[in-house]
C-alpha cells in the first residue's frame, strides 16, 4: 500500500516491482499476488489497461490508519483502558497532534444543543410544585 500511496496515481504491478527492486530482490509474481490480495480485501481497485491492471488506492493513508486504530480499539474488552494505554505511549508531539485533531473535530462537528422541550426549567418546576 505504501507504494500505491507514494505514486498517487494508478500503478501497474511492473511499476511497483521496479520501485521495490531498487531496495531488494523481489519476484514479479510476489508483487502480483500482493496486489491481487489488496484488491480482494477492497484496499485497491483495479482497471484493465491493455494486458495489465492499473491499481488505485481506495482510501488515503490517513483513512487507512484511522480504520486500523478503530478496529484495534473496537476489539478491546476495555476501550477506555486501551485508549489510556495508547495515549500513554505517545510522544509530546503526538499528544499535541491529538489535541489539534480534537479541536478540529469539535469545530467541524459541534455537539448540538438539546431541543427546547428537553430543557427543564428548574425554577418553573419548583414554583409549580410549591403551589400544589
Amino acid at each position: 500500500m505504501t507504494r500505491v500511496w507514494q505514486w498517487n496515481r494508478p500503478v501497474t504491478v511492473r511499476e511497483v516491482l521496479e520501485d521495490l527492486q531498487q531496495e531488494r530482490s523481489i519476484a514479479y509474481t510476489t508483487v502480483m499476488t500482493v496486489m491481487d490480495n489488496l484488491h480482494q480485501k477492497g484496499w485497491v481497485r483495479r482497471e484493465v489497461d491493455g494486458r495489465a491492471y492499473r491499481y488505485t488506492a481506495v482510501s488515503t493513508r490517513a483513512a487507512y490508519s484511522a480504520a486500523l486504530m478503530n478496529e484495534a480499539w473496537a476489539q478491546s474488552d476495555n476501550p477506555a483502558a486501551a485508549l489510556v494505554a495508547f495515549f500513554g505511549m505517545m510522544s509530546q508531539d503526538q499528544r499535541e497532534a491529538l489535541n489539534d485533531a480534537i479541536r478540529i473535530v469539535q469545530r467541524d462537528n459541534p455537539v448540538p444543543a438539546p431541543p427546547e422541550e428537553a430543557v427543564v426549567d428548574k425554577g418553573a418546576e419548583g414554583s409549580e410544585a410549591g403551589e400544589r
